[in-house]
């Protein structure tokens, strides 16, 4: 049934804990492939620079928030590929996820900025709203 897992991470608490549902669901199908969705804000890019002023430590950083769940998909005998994107979180992954033809999305309610989910709308809430596959937020 789900061939296509997508899961967006980026490091919280919300998206380790839908990285365990992800990795459930598909170590429960001999065929899922899992793709786990890194994407870079390019409106926090500044900050980003001025914090890991090279690209190694970009890169480092970039690594690390797909990295436990990178594990979690090892232990549980899943096969995955990550994916970094760039752009704005929300549209990037439902584009991605369109364009990919993706079976099922998951991803935490809340991610690591709170006050912009709060001021600008929830990634988890543009994510349900336009992509054309199911979607599992997970608290």
């Amino acid at each position: 049934m789900y061939k296509k897992i997508l899961i967006a991470a980026d490091g919280s608490e919300h998206s380790l804990r839908a990285a365990d549902h992800a990795v459930a669901i598909a170590s429960a199908i001999p065929a899922a492939v899992l793709e786990i969705l890194y994407v870079f804000d390019a409106e926090h890019a500044k900050a980003d620079v001025i914090h890991h002023w090279n690209a190694l430590d970009r890169s480092d950083i970039r690594k690390q928030r797909v990295a436990a769940v990178e594990t979690k998909a090892i232990q549980a005998g899943v096969t995955y590929d990550t994916k970094i994107l760039h752009g704005e979180p929300g549209p990037a992954i439902v584009k991605y996820a369109n364009e990919n033809e993706a079976d099922l999305i998951v991803l935490g309610s809340r991610g690591l900025n709170a006050l912009q989910e709060l001021v600008l709308g929830s990634v988890s809430h543009k994510v349900a709203k336009r992509a054309s596959c199911p979607v599992m937020i997970v608290k």
